[in-house]
């Protein structure tokens, strides 16, 4: 059971990333376009140059993508992930010290979790594995038999 564990990580790995990047995204979609019940639930967008909200939503929209398409993958997640911690303790922990009473439970899984990716690498179904699958080629040594 441990081996065909083993071997889908990569993909579930890939498949968190995924999902993780698309819902990134359409937060900053919501922010700036007003899409999917806008910044506010009630279709409004965040101003244009803003700080820190239109910001945050151009790293959100930029970041999600690339975490999604797996372009830059940890670059990415590391940006997204600081500016998720930044909104955390910038705007929702003054308010009070746990997530589920300031209103920072997204805040804080999106930290988390794109923290996770900048450790663990994009997994399987990316960009980034896409171009380098030549470059790791190269540097493979032959198998002694």
């Amino acid at each position: 059971m441990t081996a065909h564990l083993d071997t889908a990580r990569p993909y579930a790995l890939g498949l968190f990333r995924i999902v993780v990047g698309l819902l990134f995204l359409c937060h900053g979609a919501a922010s700036l376009f007003g899409v999917l019940g806008g910044a506010d639930g009630s279709g409004g967008t965040v101003p244009a140059g803003s700080w820190p909200g239109w910001y945050a939503a151009v790293i959100q929209l930029v970041g999600g993508a690339l975490v999604l398409l797996g372009l830059g993958t940890r670059a990415a997640a590391l940006i997204a992930s600081g500016s998720m911690a930044y909104a955390y303790f910038t705007v929702h922990q003054p308010q009070a010290l746990f997530p589920m009473a300031n209103g920072g439970e997204a805040s804080a899984m999106f930290c988390w979790a794109l923290l996770l990716l900048v450790f663990t690498g994009p997994g399987a179904l990316s960009l980034d594995a896409l171009f380098s699958a030549p470059e790791r080629a190269e540097k493979r040594e032959p198998v002694a038999v």
